[in-house]
């Protein structure tokens, strides 16, 4: 059987796994931005000498992303299992396969926006407070301006990691395109078909690089 031949007979599979991934990276990516982003700067505001200096929190909140982030992704997956079955009803399936993956996602994420926020100087911060702004008004309007930049370059790294991470979610009946190529490709014997995917994730992942790197470059006005 030739390759179109085996591409015709399986793309339905194919389309199911890509959305699939799209959804267990989607879900993600706003997992990220809603939590990761607050997570992060609450980090980098908690900090000694910063306007929400506060041990506890910051305490806190680094051990529990540092624990997060230590884990290995497989071993993350299978530990979250019970906590998966209590909020989702179920352990198998895509939707089950988000909650590891926002979990991750908010530590990876978190974590990156920190290291953004500590790269802004800090006579931008001390401007902020003279001028009397309130603390929404200088994470807003001072600290997201300056780092914008920097945030959207650590999304696009995280996007493409999340997508890493999706392929290991066929333990737990996620699917996905990784998941695909393993049992169609990989298990049948059918180095072709694993080949084609390998290749739609590589270019999915140069797509996104591209898209974020230029974005990143076009708001960037230091």
């Amino acid at each position: 059987m030739t390759m179109p031949e085996i591409l015709v007979q399986y793309q339905a599979e194919i389309w199911q796994a890509i959305v699939e991934t799209f959804i267990m990276v989607g879900v993600s990516i706003l997992a990220a931005v809603l939590i990761g982003l607050p997570v992060g700067t609450l980090l980098f505001l908690s900090r000694k000498g910063n306007i929400l200096e506060n041990r506890i929190i910051f305490s806190s909140l680094n051990l529990v992303v540092n624990i997060i982030r230590s884990f290995p992704f497989l071993l993350l997956v299978v530990f979250l299992i019970p906590f998966t079955r209590l909020i989702i009803g179920t352990a198998i399936g895509t939707a089950a396969a988000t909650v590891p993956l926002s979990i991750i996602a908010i530590a990876h994420y978190s974590r990156l926006v920190e290291q953004s926020l500590l790269d802004i100087p800090k006579g931008v911060l001390e401007a902020a407070i003279s001028m009397g702004a309130s603390v929404k008004g200088i994470i807003i309007k001072f600290l997201y301006v300056e780092a914008r930049s920097g945030l959207v370059l650590g999304l696009t790294t995280s996007i493409i990691s999340f997508i890493s991470y999706s392929t290991i979610m066929g333990v737990v009946g996620g699917g996905g395109i990784g998941d695909f190529a393993i049992r169609y490709g990989y298990q049948q014997f059918k180095t072709d078909l694993m080949v084609y995917m390998i290749i739609i994730m590589v270019i999915l992942v140069q797509f996104i690089q591209f898209t974020g790197t230029t974005v990143s470059r076009l708001i960037d006005k230091r």
